[in-house]
């Protein structure tokens, strides 16, 4: 697992196998992460952004984050899931102006979804917002 953080990021154990275990929720908001922790009775009450840095969770609006040594389980539950950084990483390109990455996207058996269910090829919104597929030219 150690081979997924950053070399700047010591987390303890503790928080790396809270960041492990813990049912957190992820939502991409230009560039940056909304990470939601559904381990709680109230979920809402414990979601906090995480600002992302050249691929590396830089800051949390969490206490823990500002309160303690090293990285909050939050960034470090983004840092193990490299999924969710590339994701970010196409998000903060395109937000920048570069280019999408939709030819190159390969969607694993996992990402499959219901855009073939849709009329004339219109995709869903979550195809669009991840960048799986853009709209239809009209």
């Amino acid at each position: 697992m150690d081979q997924l953080l950053p070399e700047e990021f010591e987390p303890t154990s503790r928080v790396l196998r809270r960041a492990q275990y813990e049912a957190f929720a992820f939502s991409v908001l230009d560039g940056d992460i909304r990470v939601r922790n559904e381990s709680h009775e109230n979920p809402a009450n414990h979601e906090y952004l995480v600002t992302v840095v050249d691929g590396i969770p830089a800051t949390c609006e969490c206490p823990a984050d500002a309160a303690y040594e090293g990285p909050c389980k939050h960034r470090v539950a983004i840092a193990i899931r490299p999924r969710i950084l590339d994701l970010v990483a196409r998000v903060q390109v395109i937000a920048d102006g570069g280019t999408t990455a939709n030819d190159r996207y390969e969607p694993a058996e996992s990402d499959q979804c219901d855009c073939e269910e849709l009329n004339e090829g219109f995709p869903c919104w979550d195809c669009v917002r991840t960048g799986r597929k853009t709209f239809p030219e009209t």
